[in-house]
């Protein structure tokens, strides 16, 4: 039977790998692009596609935004520095939209096999649209993957970058189709102790475990 190599994609909860590669803003290290920030890490198959050109004038247009939620981009294909360059600067002339984020040239695939991005079923050759979203700690909080020929979806990615900051900062989880502003669910008792005080809480609860509150702030 033949068989086709395949590569460990790293888990929510794995230190993301380090790395060294070329961008088009420069030479990056991985570790230090994270230190004291969040990071969305995101492959594209391959420049001058329609796809992914739709997909990274997003990321683009919402630079700001991601900005202001103490969030850097990293965006990477298994193509050269000079088609990254030669896309960035079509893309800026075509539409007015500049990719400022580092895009990374992984000719050699090192990162895109250190980040299970090459997937054999869709190609040997090219990167899926696959999406890390990393911790100011360097830890992986959030993994999705998307086919070659479907987009991404810009506002879940939004929404679930904000779930995970309101998480890490408030202690909560987030329930079914959580948006910023909805109300969060309190960690379920562990104790006795912590079961008595839930019950005379003022919480909002369906029972004892499932237990919604208000936050004054949630960013």
């Amino acid at each position: 039977m033949e068989t086709t190599q395949s590569f460990q994609m790293p888990r929510i909860g794995d230190m993301a790998p380090d790395f060294d590669a070329l961008t088009t803003t420069g030479k990056l290290k991985f570790s230090e692009y994270c230190k004291d920030s969040w990071v969305i890490l995101f492959s594209h198959p391959a420049d001058f596609t329609p796809v992914c050109t739709t997909e990274l004038t997003g990321f683009a247009n919402e630079q700001d935004y991601f900005t202001k939620k103490n969030t850097k981009l990293l965006g990477l294909s298994i193509d050269s520095i000079h088609s990254h360059i030669a896309w960035v600067n079509n893309v800026r002339e075509k539409t007015g939209v500049y990719m400022r984020f580092p895009i990374i040239a992984d000719i050699d695939m090192k990162v895109a096999k250190l980040y299970g991005m090459l997937q054999p079923g869709e190609s040997e050759t090219a990167a899926v649209r696959a999406v890390f979203i990393i911790d100011p700690k360097g830890m992986i909080r959030l993994v999705m993957y998307y086919p070659m020929n479907v987009g991404r979806n810009m506002e879940e990615i939004k929404r679930t970058l904000e779930a995970l900051q309101t998480s890490a900062k408030h202690s909560v989880s987030m329930p079914l189709n959580w948006v910023p502003g909805d109300k969060v669910i309190a960690p379920a008792p562990k104790t006795l102790e912590a079961l008595d005080e839930r019950l005379a809480s003022k919480l909002e609860m369906v029972d004892f475990y499932l237990a919604k509150k208000a936050l004054e702030n949630v960013n």
